[in-house]
């Protein structure tokens, strides 16, 4: 009986590694499909630069939240604390940015 337990936990352990590792294999060719956009608008001048800063940095944000979610595995439980330091430092970062532009705006 502790076999037939060990054999469902096994192959449960198995079939979620595999789920992972497909997701992980689906965000990373998006993320090379999302470089190579960015490539492309670069490369070849499609867009004028003043719409193609803000086309790139909404595709590094979104760069970014594969990096956090898939590789980092802020997606999982126990990375509470992880994200938010991760998110109080981006916030930290947000603040102060604006407060310099307003310092210098003004």
């Amino acid at each position: 009986m502790e076999n037939t337990n060990t054999n469902k936990i096994t192959e449960y352990q198995k079939q979620r590694n595999k789920e992972e590792m497909k997701k992980q294999l689906i965000s990373f060719a998006l993320m090379i499909v999302v470089t190579l956009i960015a490539f492309t608008i670069v490369a070849t001048g499609v867009m004028e630069k003043m719409f193609a800063i803000p086309v790139l940095l909404i595709l590094a944000l979104i760069q970014v939240a594969f990096q956090y979610y898939y590789f980092m595995h802020m997606k999982d439980k126990g990375h509470e604390m992880p994200s938010i330091m991760i998110y109080g430092g981006a916030w930290a970062a947000i603040l102060t940015i604006a407060g310099l532009a307003v310092i210098t705006w003004w």
